[in-house]
């Protein structure tokens, strides 16, 4: 509780002196000794508003409403108020016989730190949610990150954020599935947590609600057209169902790919559109056999009417990837940049330390992604300008082309073209400092052309036999002659010496090994030409 108080600006300046008093590292004095009647508990560090409530009342003679103003005066910083109150305090403090030095150390003290003090009864109550959070993070962690996900689905930044810390967590954050997925993220049985169908873009939660009604009541759909036949047509029309299948609820029908449901026939019909009509058909026909004399005729004599798939042409990564994205707001099956994985991670700069990195005159930094956006614009001195947004795996940022810069690149700027941008610290005409385009380079030039090793850091404790065995599977999935070098540092905790080695064979410098890696905690960093 004391810990939730003291976390924010102004207090968190004690928490070290807290811990040390707490741990006996650092004696507990008291400003004036009849203090430790309401800091005995937190080890005579103020730390809750209402301590300082209650040590007016004790030191300077302040009633509670007197008492009570002093709080509210410091959160709001009522200058005014505060002067008149500090009068008063360093008076009745006076007059109860305590050193005025000390008393205008107190109140310098509370001044601090007040603005921003908590009352122990908020703190109470934050540091027992924060438990209760804990607790299912510790013990229910893809149920707990599942809520946390649906909770924040209309935020993409922040969705980003709780999917690399699932990613951490080592929880697979899935795409939509027609027969796992809730109107919500939920969890599969095998622990990993799906995207919720009223998460795609045309999907309302009545369509969801009358898929899991089905679903509930009939099990799980077998393919395609038991769903056609089986969810009521008054729910589920052409744009429900493309949009179901471009974001993949449709992939755990592997039969039928994403294209083969737009592929027309001869009569400029699609596969989505005939589904839909034999569905209907079909329930008519159920409802039809319901009614009548024959109700018990033969049900393969309805879905022999089932229409024939024509396969389609398959459409590259990045016609799926962005139909994906336009549907659920994010790349879910495979990230375009997939190619460029390491180049982007651990070859240069990503945009996040990009936009995080103070700008320094001379600097420069290397980051790269994907072109999502080029606008020209009309300069004021004449000619063009131009404004290029580039996007990696941490986030997007804007980069601008003047003069030179634009007629050098401005080529690069057709979106989904993989980029790398070199920039640096530079004076505007104005005197600020902002980042200047200096180079800008194709990904694919600069492929296999940035790392050149990786090093392991260990702990002598910590070399086990399955990491050599993971390392020597990936050694023995390279060609030899391409991926880096691969070293070891290990420390030893005794002699307190660390031992680099480097092994003469090369290893793949790839997202695999990243995996492998981060799966068995191993601490390492790739070296860069």
């Amino acid at each position: 509780i004391a810990m939730n108080a003291l976390y924010r600006p102004g207090p968190m300046d004690y928490i070290p002196e807290f811990i040390a008093r707490k741990h006996g590292k650092t004696p507990i004095v008291y400003d004036i000794p009849v203090m430790e009647k309401y800091l005995k508990d937190t080890y005579g560090v103020t730390v809750y508003q209402e301590q300082v409530m209650l040590l007016s009342r004790l030191l300077a003679n302040f009633t509670r409403g007197e008492s009570d103003t002093l709080r509210k005066a410091m959160g709001k910083k009522l200058i005014e108020k505060m002067n008149h109150l500090k009068g008063k305090f360093l008076e009745g403090g006076q007059a109860n016989g305590h050193d005025p030095k000390v008393l205008e150390k107190i109140w310098a003290d509370w001044e601090k730190f007040a603005s921003y003090a908590f009352n122990k009864s908020h703190a109470t109550c934050y540091s027992w949610v924060a438990f209760q959070t804990a607790y299912l993070k510790a013990n229910y962690p893809a149920e707990y990150m599942a809520a946390v996900l649906s909770r924040n689905r209309s935020d993409i930044n922040k969705l980003s954020t709780f999917m690399d810390e699932c990613k951490a967590m080592k929880i697979q954050v899935k795409g939509p599935d027609i027969n796992e997925s809730v109107n919500d993220f939920g969890v599969n049985s095998n622990g990993d947590i799906r995207f919720g169908l009223a998460a795609i873009k045309g999907v309302g939660d009545n369509v969801v609600a009358a898929i899991l009604a089905v679903r509930k009541e009939g099990g799980p759909f077998k393919d395609p057209y038991d769903f056609a036949e089986r969810v009521p047509g008054q729910y589920v029309n052409r744009r429900t169902l493309e949009s179901l299948v471009l974001a993949g609820a449709f992939d755990c029908f592997p039969e039928i790919k994403r294209e083969d449901y737009f592929e027309k026939n001869n009569r400029d019909e699609s596969f989505s559109e005939l589904l839909l009509r034999y569905g209907q058909l079909f329930q008519q026909a159920q409802q039809d056999r319901t009614a009548s004399l024959f109700g018990d005729m033969d049900q393969e004599l309805n879905t022999a009417g089932r229409p024939p798939v024509r396969s389609a042409s398959p459409w590259v990564d990045a016609v799926k990837l962005e139909k994906e994205r336009e549907l659920v707001g994010m790349f879910l099956s495979a990230h375009p940049l997939d190619t460029y994985y390491m180049e982007l991670n651990y070859g240069m700069n990503t945009i996040k330390e990009r936009l995080e990195a103070p700008i320094e005159e001379g600097r420069e930094l290397t980051f790269g992604g994907m072109v999502t956006r080029f606008e020209s614009r009309a300069a004021r001195n004449g000619g063009n300008f131009g404004i290029m947004a580039v996007e990696d795996y941490s986030g997007s940022c804007e980069v601008r082309l003047f003069g030179k810069k634009y007629i050098e690149f401005a080529n690069y700027g057709k979106p989904g073209t993989p980029v790398a941008i070199t920039v640096r610290g530079a004076r505007r005409f104005n005197g600020d400092l902002d980042w200047e385009v200096v180079r800008m380079n194709l990904l694919d030039e600069l492929k296999g052309k940035l790392i050149k090793g990786v090093t392991l850091t260990l702990a002598a404790d910590e070399i086990k036999p399955t990491l050599g065995a993971v390392l020597q599977e990936h050694i023995s999935s390279g060609d030899g002659r391409g991926g880096g070098h691969l070293a070891v540092k290990i420390f030893d905790q005794e002699s307190n010496r660390t031992i680099r080695m480097e092994s003469a064979y090369r290893i793949p410098m790839d997202k695999p090994l990243v995996n492998s890696l981060n799966s068995m905690d191993v601490q390492f960093t790739f070296d860069r030409y």
